[in-house]
């Protein structure tokens, strides 16, 4: 494959992307990363959505999006952005569009924006396995354009701009069949709805690629933006990122900053949308501060570190695989080759926790980092590298601290400088944090950039987090970004959607109870969608599903198979344990609970 999505592999170069007009809000060009949001209240009450879009507002957001499932839904866009409007506030207002046309005809009258998800858009999702022919394929090509084409002829009328968002998980049965539930199967469905927008001159929209998987939506994007620049500079269409169902509290921040912050490290992105299943308020300053860790590192670090072509990487920035090393010892722990990534801690740390190691659960410190004979180096360095490739043993290395260095981009090149034999032991930060009390939030969110990052390029044997002081606090971060970036699975793993008007249940206190009662099953996957629309296909990857069927029903999923209907919200926690039982997936929880 010849495509490109970034000029090198330790490029942090912003991709410079044609400007499309959001209201009155530019993305793409020389304009700054934008950041929006979605509102949770219902459509249907115009006052809520108003206050709560100057609560947006208020906290820095820039673009707001709002459901509108029905047409009749739509109408009562007027009055929310009229009610807006009204308090001096001209902030873009996106609807979003899955299943109805006629709601998208209604919306256009009255927003800036519209999204529209193609898997969902003229299509009706009937999961069958079926083979098209050329002839068949061209025919649900010309359907679609006839259903799309009206909302291309009236966007372009009206002035108002466009997301075409594909979503893993919700690809159309045509897409299923020819390219199955990939990224690459993404990329193309959007290019399908792109084709028809181009082809009456409309332009004034940007593309996203959402999915829960941060892998998964890594991928897609790199796709998406290579495949853009392959077919020519005039689509060169700004791009919207956003981790979907990426959940709640640390884990969804975590999820966020690796597939968001990674792709921006690319130079990819020119809006984000941090989805948390809380209060969308609370999105706003995680989507800044990953903005702003990126823009910072940019301008510290305007070139690149040195000279290294896509052509000279052993991994495939486009499709996962492990970097292959050899496996090696260190205190009595294996590591490298195919062994679980282990888990360093400094021996300052090790001491201060070494009188409750036992209560700590599964976030134990594995390998005290000082004790491992880990070899220190500049990835820069010829002569170092040199002499370690020419080492008849592997050896474990790592970047050296304190070097001026951006850490990504670091590890890259020691990834593809060194031979694979040798193990890596990731960085968080070069600059290891010498006092407690810093700030958590950019802590987190820097760690897991730079580990998530180089985790989803299948680099790193170990990991050390060296940003946190506090000694429980940074092995938990540790197990957390493993368990985000899919590479350490120790707890189980949750998909939960963020609210918008949609939603038919408590998503908040729901997904809590949902944890209480099922924290401790390792490796179960669990979705929690509010409506039907990220039910079976946005929960793509999980085990098992809860989601709102109607107003206080719940239906339960295993995989995409909806397997109990209607069953009244106040049961629905207890009766999804016991359909974990029945598929044997059930284990009682351990007595003792981990203290971090």
């Amino acid at each position: 494959m010849t495509w490109r999505h970034s000029p090198s592999p330790l490029s942090l170069v912003r991709r410079c992307a044609r400007a499309v007009a959001i209201g009155p809000v530019p993305l793409g060009g020389e304009h700054p990363v934008r950041v929006q949001s979605m509102l949770t209240s219902d459509t249907r009450e115009a006052a809520d959505c108003v206050a709560e879009t100057m609560d947006l507002v208020a906290a820095g957001c820039e673009i707001v999006r709002v459901t509108a499932q029905t047409r009749q839904i739509a109408a009562n866009l007027e009055p929310i952005v009229a009610g807006i409007r009204e308090r001096g506030s001209d902030v873009p207002i996106v609807a979003d569009i899955h299943f109805k046309p006629d709601a998208a005809m209604e919306a256009v009258k009255w927003v800036d924006k519209v999204r529209v998800n193609p898997g969902n858009y003229a299509d009706k999702k009937k999961f069958q396995i079926r083979e098209y022919t050329d002839e068949e394929y061209a025919e649900e090509l010309a359907r679609i354009e006839e259903e799309f084409a009206p909302l291309v002829e009236e966007a372009k009328a009206r002035g108002v701009a466009m997301r075409i968002g594909t979503n893993h998980g919700s690809l159309s049965d045509r897409i299923m069949n020819r390219y199955g539930d990939t990224p690459l199967g993404m990329v193309e469905s959007a290019l399908e709805f792109a084709r028809i927008a181009r082809s009456r001159d409309y332009h004034d929209f940007v593309f996203s690629m959402k999915a829960s998987n941060p892998k998964v939506m890594i991928e897609a994007y790199r796709l998406l933006v290579a495949r853009l620049a392959e077919l020519g500079e005039d689509w060169s269409y700004p791009v919207h990122l956003g981790v979907t169902e990426a959940g709640d509290g640390e884990d969804g921040r975590i999820k966020s900053a690796i597939g968001i912050g990674s792709l921006l490290c690319d130079g990819i992105g020119d809006t984000i949308r941090v989805s948390l299943t809380e209060d969308a308020v609370h999105e706003i300053p995680v989507a800044r501060a990953l903005v702003g860790l990126v823009t910072a590192l940019r301008e510290q670090h305007p070139e690149s570190i040195a000279e290294l072509s896509w052509d000279e990487v052993p991994w495939n920035p486009f499709e996962y695989r492990r970097r292959p090393s050899a496996r090696i010892e260190i205190q009595g722990i294996a590591l490298g080759g195919e062994e679980t990534v282990r888990v360093f801690t400094s021996r300052r740390k090790w001491d201060a926790l070494a009188h409750k190691l036992d209560r700590l659960g599964d976030y134990q410190p594995e390998i005290v980092v000082e004790d491992s004979g880990v070899l220190a180096l500049d990835p820069r360095d010829e002569t170092a590298l040199a002499a370690l490739n020419a080492s008849e043993t592997p050896r474990l290395v790592t970047v050296a601290d304190g070097l001026d260095l951006p850490v990504i981009p670091a590890f890259r090149l020691l990834a593809a400088k060194a031979d694979p034999r040798h193990p890596i032991l990731l960085k968080d930060t070069l600059h290891p944090a010498t006092e407690e009390g810093a700030d958590f939030l950019p802590t987190l969110l820097n760690a897991s950039m730079n580990l998530g990052a180089l985790l989803c390029d299948g680099i790193g044997d170990a990991v050390l987090v060296q940003g946190e002081e506090a000694p429980g606090q940074s092995l938990r971060l540790s197990y957390n970004i493993l368990q985000a970036a899919g590479t350490r699975i120790f707890k189980t793993d949750y998909v939960a959607c963020p609210s918008c008007g949609r939603t038919l249940f408590n998503l908040q206190s729901t997904t809590q109870r949902i944890r209480e009662a099922t924290g401790h099953l390792k490796g179960v996957r669990i979705a929690v969608m509010g409506c039907i629309v990220n039910g079976p296909g946005e929960m793509a990857d999980a085990d098992f599903g809860y989601v709102g069927g109607a107003p206080g029903k719940i239906n339960l999923y295993v995989g995409k198979e909806p397997v109990k209907f209607n069953i009244p919200e106040d049961e629905a926690v207890e009766r999804l344990v016991d359909l974990i039982k029945e598929h044997h997936r059930w284990i009682d929880a351990p007595a003792t609970v981990a203290e971090v």
